[in-house]
């Protein structure tokens, strides 16, 4: 599964694999493709920094990247303290009362909110770039549309590629002209953020509108076969990130989570904005379907339903609330049945590969 992108990396398979674990991402370039640490739920550099020295050491020397969030603009002089000021008092006590109706708990007397939309603040992703630029990361990522251009610069002073999510190709277009590497076809069955494009329409559309740009393709792919189905379509790679979720090295934890996602079918995620304010593909719950009921308040918009719903994400998944606990995941959750190994789901796609490979050259009659 190579391409002239995954050449010029220095990678056996053209396989980028998104994951918020460090274990996972050092697992997926240790077996031929890339790993990509996601970096949005590190608030302070220094965890940041502890998990990019475990990275680099146990990488085995294969190249690896960092995946941030960061707006093109910035706004200046807005803290989250300013942010959180404008939710209104209705949203807060809609979450109140959803909590409520479901017995979940409070958290313990000074315990501080595990899950924090702080990543998604500029200013953080900036101090998270500083640190990460003293590693040999080979490609940064951003998953909010351009990186703002002193940030592109920077990292092509460092020789690190950079890549940016798009879910059309006008977006695609505007990633070209913002002078990125690399552009992200993300489409509509995809985990997390993603927008409305089938991946089988966009990516053809991407890889035509930024030609001669490389574009991998990502969303509700999880088998050899649509690796190879994808770059039939003109991509020189593919992005996966719901299929590590439940691998042996991925840290979920919380084993109702693991549970079900391995029990889900492709019919059971919703697009919801109940996580950040954005349509993020997700398991359907109870906390989701709270939120898109027209009755309720509706969702705030990004990032105040972030900081919102921050804490009460946390008490969800500390004390494991099954109806309202789930996770951003994609369509190829159906496939996702099994636990297994990292190298496992790398033996699993180069089978599926050379098999989808074998049956166009019969048919070709070669």
């Amino acid at each position: 599964m190579q391409t002239e992108l995954s050449k010029k990396l220095g990678i056996e398979h053209a396989v980028f694999g998104f994951t918020p674990f460090p274990a996972v991402a050092a697992a997926i370039s240790r077996a031929g493709g890339f790993g990509v640490l996601g970096a949005v739920r590190y608030a302070a550099p220094d965890e940041l920094k502890r998990d990019l020295d475990w990275l680099d050491g146990h990488a085995d020397g294969m190249p690896y990247g960092l995946d941030v969030v960061m707006p093109a603009k910035k706004v200046e002089g807005v803290t989250e303290a300013d942010i959180e000021a404008m939710i209104p008092p209705e949203h807060r006590a809609f979450v109140q009362e959803t909590l409520a109706k479901y017995g979940v708990p409070e958290l313990a007397e000074g315990e501080a909110s595990g899950w924090r939309i702080t990543g998604w603040m500029e200013q953080v992703a900036r101090s998270q770039l500083d640190v990460a630029f003293d590693y040999p990361i080979k490609l940064l990522a951003n998953a909010l549309g351009s990186p703002p251009a002193d940030v592109i610069a920077r990292a092509h002073e460092h020789d690190i590629l950079v890549a940016a999510l798009a879910g059309s190709a006008r977006h695609a277009r505007k990633h070209a002209d913002a002078g990125i590497d690399v552009v992200v076809a993300q489409g509509y069955e995809a985990g997390g953020h993603t927008g409305e494009i089938a991946s089988m329409v966009l990516t053809p559309e991407a890889v035509e509108a930024v030609d001669p740009l490389p574009v991998l393709a990502a969303g509700g792919i999880g088998s050899g076969q649509q690796v190879a189905a994808a770059l039939a379509l003109g991509a020189q790679g593919v992005w996966l990130g719901s299929v590590w979720l439940t691998t042996t090295e991925a840290d979920m934890h919380s084993p109702a989570v693991t549970r079900k996602l391995l029990a889900a079918g492709s019919g059971d995620t919703v697009r919801s904005r109940a996580l950040t304010g954005k349509p993020a593909r997700q398991l359907r719950t109870e906390w989701t379907d709270a939120w898109d009921d027209p009755a309720g308040p509706g969702t705030l918009p990004m990032p105040l339903q972030g900081l919102l719903v921050a804490e009460a994400v946390s008490r969800i998944q500390k004390y494991e609330v099954e109806p309202l606990l789930g996770t951003p995941v994609g369509q190829i959750v159906g496939r996702m049945n099994e636990e297994r190994s990292v190298q496992a789901v790398f033996d699993d796609l180069t089978r599926g590969f050379e098999k989808a490979i074998d049956r166009i050259n019969k048919i070709a009659g070669r």
